[in-house]
């Protein structure tokens, strides 16, 4: 297979809105999940969905919907590791994650976050941005994994590692920087006060 597939993160448990799906929450009359998809299905070879509980209400965007494999909340490693065994079915080396409540990511995720592994042996490498106080802020939803370190992963969740950035530091693993305009790219809806943010974005960018 040429290129990763994608998996996108919607296992969190969305305590700020109330709970619920923030994928399925509208922006600009679509749901959250269904911009995300839109940007990331041009970039990547297949496309999966990584949630618990009752795959159905999920069937309208036709993905499949990856469950994870470790008990009880394990974040988003444990979406990462689930992501890493179905695409170990496919045939295929790498993932791309991105999240579900993130619609503004850039159009060149992929693109960068294979430039920034060349000549790494697992391709490991999360998505950054400029920050004045710690000079770059990961985000670790967003980011390429090599299917060969998934057992690794296995091993570490099961005893009980949750951190991704504990995970990623262990396997020295590469950030690309990505820049920062009028529009933070990995604007996240956390809140009530962030969706109504998200729409003003999505505006402004039309």
């Amino acid at each position: 297979m040429s290129g990763p597939l994608g998996v996108i993160l919607a296992g969190g448990l969305a305590t700020r809105m109330g709970g619920g799906d923030k994928g399925l929450l509208m922006l600009g009359g679509r749901p959250l999940l269904s911009r995300v998809i839109d940007r990331l299905a041009p970039q990547v070879t297949g496309l999966a969905l990584n949630a618990n509980g009752d795959a159905a209400r999920f069937d309208d965007f036709g993905l499949p919907v990856l469950a994870d494999s470790i008990t009880g909340y394990a974040g988003p490693l444990a979406g990462v590791l689930a992501g890493l065994d179905w695409a170990a079915t496919q045939g295929a080396d790498s993932i791309v994650t991105a999240a579900a409540d993130t619609p503004f990511f850039p159009g060149d995720l992929v693109t960068r976050l294979q430039e920034t592994a060349r000549g790494m042996d697992a391709p490991l490498v999360l998505a950054a941005t400029p920050d004045a106080k710690r000079g770059q802020l990961r985000h670790p939803t967003f980011g390429l994994w090599p299917v060969s370190l998934r057992d690794d992963l296995r091993t570490a969740l099961n005893d009980g590692l949750r951190k991704v950035v504990l995970w990623t530091d262990r396997h020295r693993a590469r950030e690309a920087v990505f820049p920062v305009s009028d529009v933070d790219p990995f604007f996240n809806v956390n809140t009530p006060d962030d969706l109504a943010a998200a729409e003003r974005m999505r505006k402004g960018a039309a």
